[in-house]
């Protein structure tokens, strides 16, 4: 027995609403997909942005100071300089991130002074946006930026 074709106009019947499924479930894996390109784009965007602001604060604390009458209280002064210009350019973060800025010795060269500036945001606790089921396990929990500036300690006064 031969079978018949099935008329055109019952072919479109049949298959009619078949794309709107094929939609729902695809839908849900592109957005998910665009979303993790986003997250990851605005972390990578967070962590430039506490890397110039830890390299502009290294830069600030080259700068002299007024009001030292020692070489710590020098060092000191131009620390507090160092992360209130990292804190500035990180103000985009909500002043989210910590500056610490600390003088010790160079490892290099234990006869010059160093500073380094380290910016920490905590980003398991502040995210830049909501994060998705499962996303969560792929995000770093904090970001870090380190910079280091040597000064001669016979210069810094």
């Amino acid at each position: 027995m031969k079978r018949r074709p099935i008329p055109l106009g019952r072919q479109k019947q049949r298959q009619r609403g078949s794309m709107a499924v094929e939609f729902a479930i695809i839908f849900p894996l592109f957005f998910y997909v665009f979303y993790a390109i986003v997250t990851y784009s605005l972390i990578f965007v967070a962590q430039q942005s506490l890397t110039l602001a830890a390299e502009e604060g290294a830069r600030a604390a080259l700068r002299y100071q007024t009001g030292a009458s020692t070489v710590a209280q020098s060092l000191a002064l131009r620390s507090t300089a160092a992360c209130q210009t990292a804190q500035n350019l990180t103000n985009w973060l909500s002043s989210l991130a910590q500056c610490t800025a600390t003088p010790a010795a160079c490892t290099y060269n234990a006869s010059l002074s160093c500073i380094q500036v380290t910016l920490n945001y905590a980003y398991s606790t502040n995210p830049l946006v909501p994060t998705l089921p499962l996303l969560s396990l792929a995000l770093p929990s904090a970001l870090q930026a380190n910079a280091m500036v040597q000064l001669d300690p016979n210069n810094v006064l």
